[in-house]
């Protein structure tokens, strides 16, 4: 019986990073084949195409490598004998990558996006047990149309839910409504279904959209700022349910004058933004100027949902429609 056929894309990250001894920091120096060579028996599960695609840390991802990464990506997933892909990847930025991946591929095959929070010259590396739980992943037919995953820790998430919530733990990935599954003696084992999906046909990135996070008595030079220098679209990371600053509030009423999409989402770990309060500056007030409410994302998902959807148009209602509806196509 033939073996499922998996394509790695090795970008970087700490899983591909040993300690300098000159400098007393981790760099990435491994190749994809070293780094496979400390996966025990992974042969013996999937045949393996490595493509040494970058070495480059979480921090140094750009938009330019992930429109490139998406189109040879889309191409090994047409390739027939190509059961899925995975990507290794820093954990600075792999969620916003795997949401980019997954916003950007509609494709029933999987796709999964790998790390690890301890590099090779460390006590308990854990990028190896990673790649094998992402091959383990990569392989099962029940990862298929769940789209991009997030797989460390044997934990399986979505890459529309997931976040880093620790500079250190193993289990750093976590989503709200908890894993998707779990890898168990090699094998995917499922707890609940996606909810939704959505996509974005795009092949570029409206890059002039701004992420600001309010705080106690901001002012409003931040988002007038933004505006000034050509955003044409903010993201405003508010407080608790919704609700912004008095002074911040009038840097929003400048931006929407000025034609600029504005989305809210909270700066609260969980929990979605809602028109509950109608005091000045409250949710309410801001939905009724016009302000889109992200509902449950958190900023830098809503910053890159909202730079791939400028891609494709200006209208606010449609842009609206795609952070309010889950299923939703923006074609």
């Amino acid at each position: 019986m033939n073996k499922p056929k998996v394509c790695i894309f090795f970008t970087g990250g700490t899983i591909s990073m040993t300690v300098d001894e000159e400098i007393g920091a981790a760099i990435p120096t491994l190749s994809g084949e070293q780094i496979l060579s400390m996966v025990s028996n992974i042969d013996k599960l999937a045949d393996i195409e490595v493509v040494n695609f970058s070495e480059i840390p979480g921090p140094h991802m750009t938009f330019d490598k992930l429109l490139e990464l998406k189109k040879l990506i889309t191409a090994k997933l047409d390739e027939e004998d190509i059961s899925g892909v995975i990507v290794t990847h820093g954990t600075d930025s792999l969620e916003e990558t795997a949401y980019f991946l997954d916003l950007t591929i509609h494709h029933e095959k999987p796709i999964v996006v790998v790390g690890a929070m301890r590099n090779s010259s460390e006590l308990g590396y854990d990028g190896s047990s990673n790649l094998a739980a992402a091959v383990c992943t990569a392989v099962s037919e029940k990862a298929r149309h769940l789209g991009v995953l997030v797989v460390l820790n044997n934990e399986v998430n979505s890459a529309a839910e997931v976040t880093k919530t620790n500079t250190l733990s193993l289990n750093t990935f976590q989503s709200p409504y908890g894993p998707l599954g779990i890898i168990d003696t090699n094998d995917l084992i499922l707890y609940r279904d996606l909810a939704f999906r959505q996509h974005i046909d795009t092949d570029s990135v409206e890059r002039r959209v701004d992420l600001i996070k309010t705080v106690l008595d901001m002012d409003d030079r931040l988002v007038r700022s933004a505006v000034d220098l050509g955003a044409v679209g903010i993201v405003i990371e508010a407080m608790g349910r919704g609700n912004v600053p008095l002074k911040v509030l009038e840097g929003i009423r400048y931006a929407i004058s000025k034609g600029v999409i504005v989305v809210i989402v909270s700066r609260c770990q969980s929990g979605r933004v809602l028109e509950s309060y109608g005091y000045e500056g409250g949710g309410k007030e801001l939905s009724d100027m016009g302000v889109i409410m992200g509902s449950d994302m958190r900023g830098q998902k809503a910053r890159l949902k909202l730079m791939l959807a400028l891609t494709k148009t200006q209208d606010v209602t449609l842009i609206r429609e795609l952070f309010k509806e889950k299923n939703y196509i923006l074609s």
